[in-house]
């Protein structure tokens, strides 16, 4: 590697978080928690990515306590006294090795169905009933059940502080609940909650201003959101910059740190006439640091490379792109996703010049946590 690398590896600060570098472990579901409860071996899988150096953690979605969060199992919760001790392990050990975490608080909405865990009995629950245009699951949320929500993703946060995480991401990307309210295809309300992007951001905006409330000033939040769903790949929640930026705005004045914006490539270009991805325009029009994502070190998106391939491998590919677009300041932080699942000493590697030696991701590394 010719390249300058210094941008991964300056230190970053934001009021009371102090990362040792720019990369973070981008949140992957894993499946891997027996009873929503994180064990042993989730504790392990994140220590080893702090012990070789990531900088910033964010974990797997973990549910925040509303009787609809979860659509899967064995993903963890961040309720109740045996999960909330789970996560003080995983907690103590990152920053034992010298890192930072912050968890992806989650509520999946009309992803839900009727036989989930933890009861089989709970619909989904979405704006509108819908999980994607035309698409009908569960129920549409009354203004009762809305508060419901709101006071959990508030209650964990809390939790999440008092339990030594660093901050907190709230997870309104890829057609999970928040997403849902966001996207005017699955946002057919006809209250303060739906019709116009000021009325459909309401829900997230109070979600932000619910959890600043409980947090304070100095406690980081990250907003994680895109234009793609899991519904629809191409759909879009804005247009232009100047739409991009009236979404914005409002939840920057509700309190967001840092926005997570995510991407199936971060080299794709978001708007015609400009070379910025996503995360560079959400910088540069909001001021706020912002995070990247989307394929780094590989050579395919995780849809297409790892869901819809019949290969068993996805081809890895250099970082020189991303080092130049953090050295023009872009975007601050970078998230790596696939690339460190599959090899926890992947930044190691690529710190010393040993890209060759990355394992390359295969399928068969979401079968196990290593």
């Amino acid at each position: 590697m010719t390249m300058n690398l210094g941008p991964l590896f300056e230190p970053f600060e934001l009021h009371s978080l102090k990362l040792r570098n720019r990369v973070a472990m981008a949140p992957m579901t894993r499946n891997f928690s027996p009873g929503n409860v994180p064990n042993e071996e989730v504790v392990n899988y994140y220590r080893r990515r702090a012990e070789n150096g990531v900088g910033l953690l964010i974990t797997e979605g973990t549910t925040v306590n509303h009787a609809g969060a979860n659509g899967y199992p064995n993903v963890p919760a961040f309720h109740g006294d045996n999960a909330l001790a789970g996560w003080k392990q995983v907690v103590d050990a990152v920053h034992e090795a010298g890192g930072a975490i912050f968890p992806q608080l989650w509520h999946v909405g009309a992803v839900r169905k009727e036989g989930t865990e933890p009861d089989p009995s709970v619909p989904g629950y979405s704006p509108s009933g819908l999980f994607a245009p035309g698409k009908p699951n569960g129920k549409a949320m009354t203004r009762d059940d809305i508060q419901d929500v709101i006071t959990a993703f508030a209650d964990a946060a809390q939790d999440a502080k008092a339990l030594g995480f660093d901050g907190v991401e709230i997870h309104g990307a890829h057609g999970y609940l928040l997403d849902q309210f966001l996207w005017e295809g699955t946002n057919q309300r006809d209250d303060e909650y739906g019709g116009s992007l000021e009325n459909r951001l309401r829900f997230v905006v109070e979600i932000v201003e619910a959890v600043r409330h409980r947090v304070g000033p100095e406690f980081p939040i990250m907003l994680r959101f895109s234009q793609w769903k899991q519904q629809d790949y191409e759909a879009r929640l804005v247009n232009s910059p100047e739409e991009l930026d009236a979404f914005l705005q409002p939840l920057v004045d509700a309190g967001v740190d840092i926005f997570h914006a995510s991407t199936r490539r971060f080299w794709e270009p978001e708007f015609e006439g400009s070379n910025l991805n996503l995360a560079g325009w959400t910088q540069k029009l909001t001021g706020k640091p912002t995070m990247s994502v989307g394929s780094v070190g590989l050579t395919e998106d995780f849809i297409s490379g790892t869901f819809a391939s019949k290969q068993e491998a996805v081809e890895q590919s250099g970082i020189d792109e991303l080092v130049e677009r953090m050295n023009a300041k872009e975007f601050e932080l970078i998230a790596v996703g696939r690339a460190l699942l599959q090899d926890p000493e992947w930044l190691v590697k690529v710190k010393e010049g040993r890209i060759g030696e990355v394992e390359p991701f295969a399928k068969k590394s979401l079968t196990k946590l290593y």
